[in-house]
């Protein structure tokens, strides 16, 4: 199950997203936004990353306007790598080197296609395994 939230700025991206995956028989979890009213972003991404830390989720996406204070939040919480993803091949990169298991996009950086090739890549693409990878990953998990 995917984990999914956004503040007001991301909420129309968001239902996109969604709709998106059930077409592809992926199940999500919204964690709101439920309306465009205004609202603050560390709620929504704080609820996504302890529901994917928990392990109640796979993997979380999160959207607000740029990503950026979403992603922030996110990566507060422990055991959350959560990349912010402006394309397809960051999406891959962020998967297959740092196992990263939360997706930030920014609603307004990116539009609804590129949208879609991001969580798309991210959600197909497996981690390396890599040594070197896991032992930068190990390093960023002490801290």
């Amino acid at each position: 199950m995917i984990a999914i939230g956004s503040d007001h700025g991301g909420f129309e991206l968001k239902a996109k997203v969604i709709a998106h995956l059930k077409e592809q028989g992926i199940e999500c979890r919204d964690f709101g936004t439920y309306s465009l009213d205004s609202c603050d972003y560390p709620d929504f991404g704080r609820a996504v990353a302890e529901a994917v830390a928990s392990g109640e989720c796979e993997k979380g996406i999160v959207i607000c306007t740029t990503g950026i204070g979403i992603s922030i939040t996110a990566n507060k919480v422990r055991g959350i790598r959560c990349a912010l993803c402006h394309n397809s091949t960051t999406a891959r990169l962020t998967r297959e080197h740092n196992d990263a298991n939360v997706l930030a996009i920014g609603a307004g950086m990116v539009g609804e296609f590129v949208a879609m090739d991001i969580v798309d890549t991210f959600l197909s693409t497996e981690f390396s395994q890599g040594e070197r990878h896991q032992r930068r990953i190990d390093k960023i998990e002490k801290l």
